[in-house]
């Protein structure tokens, strides 16, 4: 159950009010017709509802949604760093903080981004569709994967780029 407006006191500013559409994907990246769930609301007023007594086996794969926001509120434009790739996951983990990249690369990424954007070295596949388990993602940290997180005691190794503002 993702109620949108649960969604909206978690995490204000992040989602518009009257978003125009909804995507919802399992934890591992599938469909809810591709993981076989028949669901019963996926609509931008509500949210998503997968109902564990609609299943035929009696389960709901866990879901994360996303919403589509209609202009002006994601119309910032937005000017996307080069694409940093400077751990690999051995040891603790794939460490793609912020900070140790501006070090690295110094100039080349703004003080404040605004956005971040991982994905997987070898396939490019976008790091929310991996089944991962991150310990951080988000633009003010940057991206880290530990493999203490993960089922299997292993992270893909991953690259990132921000989404800065643009010097107009």
């Amino acid at each position: 159950r993702e109620n949108l407006n649960r969604l909206l006191r978690k995490y204000p500013g992040k989602i518009c009010p009257n978003p125009v559409d909804i995507q919802a994907r399992t934890l591992s990246g599938l469909t809810p017709e591709e993981a076989g769930d028949i669901i019963k609301v996926s609509d931008t007023n509500t949210g998503f509802i997968c109902r564990k007594k609609d299943q035929p086996d009696g389960n709901c794969e866990d879901y994360k949604v996303r919403f589509s926001c209609p202009p002006p509120y994601c119309a910032e434009t937005v000017c996307w760093t080069k694409w940093y790739d400077r751990d690999n996951p051995s040891g603790s983990g794939d460490w793609e903080t912020l900070r140790s990249l501006q070090n690295e690369y110094k100039g080349e990424i703004c003080n404040t981004p605004h956005y971040i954007e991982a994905v997987t070295t070898d396939t490019l596949t976008p790091a929310i569709y991996t089944g991962e388990n991150f310990y951080a993602y988000n633009p003010t940290v940057g991206f880290v994967c530990r493999q203490e997180d993960q089922k299997d005691r292993t992270c893909k190794d991953y690259k990132v780029r921000f989404g800065c503002p643009c010097d107009n």
